[in-house]
């Protein structure tokens, strides 16, 4: 650690002692963090919260006297700090999970069920980079009880030759949900990739797909690309756009992971470049890291339009901010302006074409 760093303080919160002990000795390895203290449940982590006063928290999922979607509601209501929940690599834990992210946590981290000895190096890496990132984040209140959606967009645009390429890391299942209720029913088509493992993408979408007026999918291979409709890469595999004759589709491989992931930013974005060129629109949010940058650049060398999340905004600036550097980026806006500008790059489609 550099001199005179001081170690970000880090409170373990887990009805496990096993998992308590792993957790402290993953994290303790790092001389930047420093494990202030632990917790069987919220009632006492409450009281360490208080007297501890802890940089990041880690929170079970799954715990005794209260859960901890309900405790990390009262964290963000009256105490917030970054938060980074510990699921299970099941269905019903990423559903809980997507709903954390949602409530304000900045990540997740999933611990195996199975064969734990032989994660245990790749788990110790992924614990101590979240933590390290989610000391970063910029975390505000949130009130306890969860406040109505803001309203859906509901003009049409009409239709578009305009196809629309996201991208996001940490913070961006709220992001996402922001900025896809910005959209009316007949969207441009939209891709997305977000850093997610599997399961967690399928709960993603299902959720978005209840909650915003276009239909959300989780992506298939070869499935046509829509106005209407969102596609979200699912977790381990890259996405693409491709043609399968005289129409847009999904391309999805497992090629080696780019930029450190796979699904990958910069591969859905290079895609957009080589194929769709001038009449893509492509959008950056939150995230660590710098994948996205370089497919970003490719889209704006091919006259795409190119937009960033601000540093105001995202929760990590960290993926935008190496796009806006490197000129990635044309406009960068808060998260609340990005949908109204990508929908007005759209626009600007349906009047050339009419010209």
């Amino acid at each position: 650690m550099t001199a005179g760093k001081t170690p970000i303080r880090v409170l373990i919160v887990d009805d496990s002692s096993l998992i308590r002990q792993l957790l402290t000795m993953l994290l303790a390895a790092d001389p930047e963090i420093e494990v202030v203290g632990s917790a069987p449940d919220p009632l006492v982590a409450r009281e360490l919260i208080k007297s501890l006063n802890p940089d990041v928290v880690t929170l079970d999922i799954e715990m005794p006297k209260m859960d901890g979607v309900s405790f990390l509601r009262k964290i963000m209501a009256l105490r917030p700090l970054p938060v980074v929940m510990i699921s299970t690599l099941t269905q019903a834990s990423a559903d809980v999970t997507i709903q954390a992210l949602e409530i304000g946590a900045v990540d997740f981290v999933a611990k195996p069920t199975t064969n734990v000895a032989a994660n245990m190096e790749a788990l110790g890496d992924e614990m101590r980079t979240k933590v390290k990132a989610a000391a970063r984040a910029r975390v505000r209140a949130r009130p306890e009880q969860p406040s109505a959606p803001p309203p859906r967009r509901t003009t049409p645009i009409g239709p578009t030759q305009k196809i629309v390429f996201v991208g996001a890391s940490t913070g961006g299942v709220e992001a996402l949900h922001k900025l896809l209720l910005g959209f009316p029913a007949d969207c441009p088509p939209i891709l997305i990739t977000q850093h997610m493992p599997e399961r967690f993408t399928t709960s993603f979408a299902a959720r978005l797909n209840n909650e915003c007026a276009m239909t959300v999918h989780e992506a298939a291979h070869n499935q046509p690309v829509e106005q209407g409709h969102v596609y979200i890469a699912p977790g381990g595999q890259h996405l693409e756009i491709a043609r399968n004759g005289n129409r847009y589709v999904c391309r999805l491989h497992l090629d080696p992971t780019v930029s450190g992931h796979r699904p990958s930013v910069d591969v859905l974005f290079r895609s957009a470049a080589r194929l769709i060129g001038k009449r893509a629109v492509g959008a950056i949010l939150t995230g660590m890291g710098g994948d996205g940058a370089d497919g970003l650049l490719e889209m704006r060398q091919a006259q795409a339009t190119t937009f960033g999340q601000d540093e105001a905004t995202a929760l990590i600036y960290g993926m935008p901010r190496v796009a806006f550097e490197r000129g990635a980026v044309m406009r960068q806006l808060p998260l609340g302006r990005i949908a109204e500008a990508i929908l007005d790059a759209c626009a600007e489609t349906k009047v050339a074409a009419r010209a």
